[in-house]
């Protein structure tokens, strides 16, 4: 009977370890897909590109939920999707792929215990389950913060969704702490952004701005220019310093997005964003 049992559940197991082997080997050609993604200078293969990897992530995630590969993977493309080809068109649609991102994110950290507990809780207990975090876990944090805090970012007139901002912005302080260089230095990316993007009554801090996008373009040396983007648009729009903003896009403008190749998609939308913020100036000052 025993031999009768193994010879029925064995090819089974086996079907089960073959699956299982072939999910991983598809996360790594995912993995290594979205890194030549980040080379590649033609938007409008990028925008399919990453489309096509989105639905067929979310398949996978229909025979693996609980991948953590599969779920960073996802909350990065979401993300970088609705920031390079949807925001500027359509915010509907961006804060819905935004939402998308940030839900595929938290199911990563939701993974923590102490953390899941501590989101229904109050913001002391919320900051006090981020020190069971470490360093490993920066990447699930930052893109979760980064889907979280874009998504909130348009959806100014939403008092729920604001209310959140202080768990994203402590996320990204945490993410600093642990790993201040991490994608370009990414969390002093997003910090200078959120403090310059909001006037001092409501929480701003345009010298607090400063100080974490010259630390960022410090770290990656003035090569990641979604940088300058942003310290155009919020920073130096919140100051209402015209002369910073118009410097900021004009490197934007004479920089070749082949000066960081691992981003030089990032870079071509930079330089795309950068004309159309140059197009709304006269809006602005």
């Amino acid at each position: 009977m025993k031999r009768f049992i193994s010879a029925v559940l064995l090819p089974l197991v086996i079907s089960g370890c073959f699956h299982q082997i072939a999910l991983n080997s598809i996360g790594g050609i995912l993995h290594n897909g979205f890194e030549v993604l980040n080379e590649e200078q033609d938007l409008e293969l990028a925008e399919k590109s990453i489309a096509s990897n989105i639905k067929l992530l979310e398949s996978l995630l229909r025979s693996d939920p609980d991948n953590e590969q599969f779920l960073l993977l996802a909350t990065i493309a979401y993300s970088s999707y609705s920031l390079g080809f949807v925001e500027d068109t359509n915010v509907e649609r961006a804060r819905m792929f935004y939402q998308r991102g940030k839900e595929y994110g938290m199911r990563i950290l939701k993974h923590n215990r102490t953390f899941a507990d501590a989101l229904d809780r109050s913001f002391e207990e919320f900051n006090t389950a981020l020190a069971s975090f470490s360093k490993s876990d920066v990447p699930a944090l930052f893109w979760t913060a980064i889907a979280w805090g874009s998504h909130i970012s348009w959806s100014l007139t939403d008092p729920a969704a604001l209310a959140d901002l202080p768990k994203v912005e402590s996320i990204m302080k945490f993410v600093l702490g642990k790993d201040s260089t991490f994608f370009h230095g990414g969390a002093h990316f997003f910090l200078g952004t959120l403090y310059g993007s909001r006037p001092n009554i409501l929480g701003g801090d345009p010298e607090a701005s400063r100080r974490h996008f010259e630390s960022c373009l410090n770290i990656n040396k003035g090569k990641f220019l979604m940088t300058y983007v942003y310290y155009a648009r919020s920073y130096a729009f919140q100051i209402q310093n015209k002369e910073l903003f118009e410097s900021c896009l004009a490197i934007v403008d004479s920089t070749s997005i082949d000066v960081l190749p691992e981003a030089r998609l990032s870079n071509a939308i930079a330089k795309r964003k950068a004309i159309l913020l140059r197009e709304k100036i006269d809006e602005l000052f």
